[in-house]
């Protein structure tokens, strides 16, 4: 009798353990969970990155000639890529850290310097084509026997050192910058006259005729009177041709526009 009444006390004390030790897991699991739903509560929502601002627009006082010269000039580029066998080797305008183009430069006006060496550069930045910046070219005899005739230039400019020549205040083909004549056709493969380690390369096209050409002695610099009209005083050719052509006027993005249907590359730096 005494051991069935102690077995059953023993019964009902285990009973009353397990009973509390269900109470008090119950009891901590809701705390945890009330701790977890309050810290979920107070956590700040996340945030988008904030988007870049824009760079700000560069523009002068008259864009009217800094928009004929761009015009022209992809004129011009245009005409010589829709002629692939004849026109700048597709690997080696995609090699190009610049192009410059110069429209219908006259031989008399190009001996003496005058408004006909007039033209239009832009290099590769990390969001493509830049701004368009102005150039004027003179001097130089070029070999050329043309009277009055006038010829287009294209200058594929190759490499760091070639861009650190564009962006000085002048340079002379040749001289500071070193230039050959550059090959056409579809691909530079079959070429093997080609001088690799130039820092220019040039091209002149007359009466329809497109070709290499050699510009040494010719001297290159900044145009004041476009960059002027169509940026504002005091803007330098190496601000515009490291700026984003979205900078640039609407009406002088044709220019850098037309080098991007021929070559997407972008700079690296």
């Amino acid at each position: 009798m005494k051991y069935r009444k102690g077995e059953a006390m023993r019964r009902n004390g285990v009973t009353v353990l397990i009973s509390v030790l269900c109470v008090l897991v119950f009891t901590l699991f809701d705390v945890n969970s009330q701790t977890k739903k309050g810290t979920t509560s107070k956590r700040k929502p996340a945030t988008a990155a904030p988007t870049p601002t824009p760079e700000p627009p560069i523009r002068g006082p008259n864009t009217k000639e800094g928009a004929s010269q761009a015009t022209k000039a992809a004129k011009v580029f245009n005409e010589i890529m829709g002629t692939p066998d004849k026109g700048i080797p597709n690997d080696l305008l995609n090699k190009a850290e610049c192009v410059l183009v110069f429209p219908n430069v006259i031989k008399g006006g190009f001996i003496v310097g005058g408004q006909g060496g007039r033209g239009v550069a832009s290099c590769r930045t990390p969001s493509g084509w830049s701004a368009p910046a102005y150039f004027e070219i003179k001097g130089g005899s070029v070999g050329l026997q043309i009277g009055g005739q006038s010829t287009d230039f294209v200058l594929l400019v190759m490499n760091e050192s070639g861009m650190r020549s564009l962006l000085s205040d002048k340079f002379e083909l040749g001289g500071e910058a070193s230039v050959a004549a550059g090959p056409v056709g579809r691909s530079t493969a079959a070429s093997t006259d080609v001088k690799m380690d130039a820092q220019m390369l040039s091209y002149s096209r007359s009466k329809g005729l497109f070709g290499g050409i050699s510009l040494k002695g010719s001297v290159i610099s900044p145009e004041k009177s476009d960059m002027e009209g169509t940026y504002g005083k005091g803007i330098k050719a190496e601000t515009i041709l490291a700026a984003s052509k979205t900078r640039a006027p609407a009406e002088v993005q044709v220019f850098p526009n037309a080098l991007a249907q021929y070559s997407t590359r972008t700079a690296s730096r």
